[in-house]
């Protein structure tokens, strides 16, 4: 069954879409959302105006919610739900009245600077804030068209995080197995038309933001995700720019990047280097090929990392046009 699922990413949406109501109304399909995601600054650079962009569009669109993926709270979290920065972040910044719907967060790895729990806490103060646990899912039925939603908590993933107790006191506390478990058995009975999984941090980008935070999604959340061919997506933020890159079949799928230029660490979980391996920009393709795994490019990987899951023996670097 062929559906179609209007995806709003709210970061780049000045750059990708035309901003006038017309062009708008024709982007509405059979289930709408808007994904925003590393929100929280006041008001400034440029939050207010996208945020008010957000409530015109949605006047042509009607979402059915908006899904915030973190750090909607930048730079320490909040501490409470009487923390002021709920106003000044969120309440008088999506104040348009068709924002005034249901909104879908998960925790970044800024709310864990601060009270994870006053985070989920806030579901019962605004009657659009729904977070129920650090872990969710939600489904939702339109014109014949089921989505499911699967709400990740992605900073206990992630090393750096756990082992920084002082700054980030409650990553080292959460169970990683039983969310991991929880994700398979989700996925496992996941019988909608869609099946979009949402966390914050990436589990593959180009970023200068540390190597290791990919390595370990990829180690954690993407083994599960590669175990369900139904999960259509997975989307997230972190990275404060716009990316959509898919591996499949040793096909490496860009669709959109800010950048020119991508280097990608391969190792035979992630591709088969005994293949040739095929990257592709918007449909075109820039690369086909197979990729020599080296004694020194695993050498390095593994001296800079002094970790077996952070060694590459492979890399991969393609110019976009």
């Amino acid at each position: 069954k062929k559906v179609n699922i209007l995806l709003i990413v709210l970061f780049a949406v000045a750059s990708i879409f035309a901003q006038t109501p017309e062009v708008w109304s024709t982007l509405k399909k059979d289930v709408n959302f808007f994904l925003a995601n590393d929100l929280g600054r006041n008001g400034y650079y440029d939050q207010k105006p996208i945020a008010e962009l957000m409530g015109v569009m949605a006047e042509e669109i009607g979402p059915e919610c908006v899904i915030a993926a973190g750090d909607v709270h930048h730079f320490d979290g909040v501490q409470s739900v009487d923390d002021p920065l709920w106003m000044t972040n969120y309440e008088l910044i999506y104040s348009h009245p068709e924002l005034m719907i249901d909104w879908f967060p998960v925790l970044g790895n800024h709310e864990y600077r601060g009270n994870t729990q006053a985070v989920m806490d806030y579901s019962n103060v605004s009657r659009r804030w729904n977070m129920p646990n650090r872990y969710y899912t939600k489904v939702y039925e339109e014109d014949g068209t089921s989505v499911r939603l699967v709400m990740v908590d992605t900073t206990p993933f992630m090393n750096k995080y756990r082992e920084d107790k002082d700054k980030y006191p409650d990553a080292c506390k959460q169970n990683n197995a039983k969310q991991l478990a929880w994700v398979d058995s989700v996925l496992t009975s996941a019988k909608e038309d869609w099946v979009i999984v949402i966390g914050h941090n990436p589990i593959y980008a180009e970023t200068p933001k540390d190597e290791s935070e990919r390595i370990d999604m990829q180690q954690t959340l993407g083994k599960v995700l590669c175990k369900h061919k139904q999960v259509a997506m997975y989307l997230c933020g972190h990275i404060h720019n716009f990316q959509h890159i898919r591996y499949e079949n040793n096909t490496i799928d860009i669709s959109h990047c800010d950048y020119t230029r991508l280097t990608f660490g391969l190792n035979d979980q992630m591709v088969n280097l005994d293949r040739p391996i095929v990257v592709r920009y918007r449909g075109k393709k820039l690369f086909k090929g197979k990729v020599k795994r080296t004694i020194a490019q695993m050498s390095m990987t593994l001296e800079k990392r002094s970790d077996l899951r952070y060694m590459f023996p492979a890399v991969l670097e393609v110019k976009l046009p």
